[in-house]
C-alpha cells in the first residue's frame, strides 16, 4: 500500500496516479519512483481496473528527477526504483493515458511515449535534457522517439535539450490534443471513462497489436540506455553538470 504523501493513487475501473510534490514541480525520489511502479502493477494484475491515468498538482506535471535525491539514491541495476516503473509503463497491457499540464522534464516527457493517449494543456512545455547534463536517453526514448516524430527532431530535442511547447508536441504527433488548463483534468479523465466502457479484452488485445511489434525491441533499447546511463553519472560531465545545477543560486 502506497503511503507517499507525493504519490496520489485513486483505484478505480479509471486509476489515477497522481505527482503530488508541487513545491518542487513534482520532482520525483526514489521512493516516488517505487511508490509509481508498484501502483502501476497492481493497476495491471486487477481486473477491475481498465485504464491508468497519470495527472500532475498544482500546475505542473513533473520536473522530472529530482537530482539531490537522484545522487543519494542513484540507479545501479534493473531492480532499481526509476527502471522499475519503466519496467511497468513498458510493460503495462491496458490503456495508459496522460494529462500533462505545465513542466514535463526528463521522464516527464520519456513517459509518454509509452502513453496509449496523451492530452497537454496550452501552457504544457517538454524538454528532455539529458545531455546538457552529462547523461544519455532513458525509458526506450532512443527508440522510441525518433519513431514517433521523426529522427531529425528527435535528434534537435535530444542532442539540444531545449523546451519546446504544447502546440510543437502536438504537431510532432506526441499528444493528441490540447485542452484549456482548466478543462484537462476532467477532458482526460471523461476520456478515460470511455475507454472503460468498451470490451477490455478486446480493448488490451487491440494495445497488444499496436505494441507488441515494438516491445521487444523497446526492451533491448532501454537495457542499452540504462546501462550508458548508469556509466554516464560518475562521469567528470556528469559530476561537473549536477554541481552547476545544484549550486546556490545568487
Amino acid at each position: 500500500m502506497n503511503t507517499d504523501p507525493n504519490v496520489l493513487i485513486e483505484p478505480g475501473v479509471v486509476t489515477i496516479l497522481r505527482f503530488n510534490r508541487p513545491l518542487k514541480k513534482n520532482a520525483i525520489t526514489a521512493a516516488m519512483y517505487t511508490a509509481f511502479a508498484d501502483g502501476l502493477n497492481a493497476a495491471a494484475s486487477d481486473d477491475a481496473v481498465r485504464v491508468a491515468l497519470f495527472v500532475g498538482s498544482d500546475g505542473a506535471f513533473t520536473a522530472g528527477n529530482d537530482l539531490a535525491d537522484f545522487l543519494q539514491n542513484p540507479p545501479s541495476g534493473e531492480n532499481s526504483p526509476v527502471f522499475r516503473l519503466l519496467e511497468a509503463l513498458r510493460t503495462f497491457p491496458k490503456p495508459l493515458v496522460a494529462a500533462v499540464d505545465g513542466v514535463a522534464i526528463g521522464l516527464g516527457t520519456t513517459m509518454l511515449l509509452h502513453c496509449d493517449l496523451v492530452y497537454c494543456s496550452e501552457r504544457a512545455r517538454f524538454q528532455v535534457p539529458f545531455v546538457n547534463l552529462g547523461l544519455t536517453p532513458e525509458g526506450g526514448s532512443s527508440y522510441l522517439l525518433p519513431r514517433a516524430v521523426g529522427y531529425q527532431r528527435a535528434s534537435s530535442w535530444l542532442f539540444f535539450g531545449e523546451a519546446f511547447s504544447a502546440e510543437e508536441a502536438r504537431a510532432a504527433g506526441m499528444v493528441n490534443a490540447i485542452v484549456p488548463a482548466a478543462e484537462l483534468e476532467a477532458h482526460a479523465r471523461a476520456r478515460c471513462a470511455a475507454l472503460a466502457t468498451k470490451p477490455p479484452a478486446a480493448l488490451m488485445a487491440a494495445k497488444e497489436l499496436l505494441r507488441g511489434p515494438e516491445r521487444d525491441a523497446v526492451q533491448v533499447a532501454m537495457a542499452r540506455e540504462g546501462a550508458e546511463f548508469v556509466a554516464r553519472l560518475s562521469s567528470p560531465e556528469a559530476i561537473a553538470a549536477f554541481t552547476r545545477f545544484l549550486a546556490p543560486r545568487v
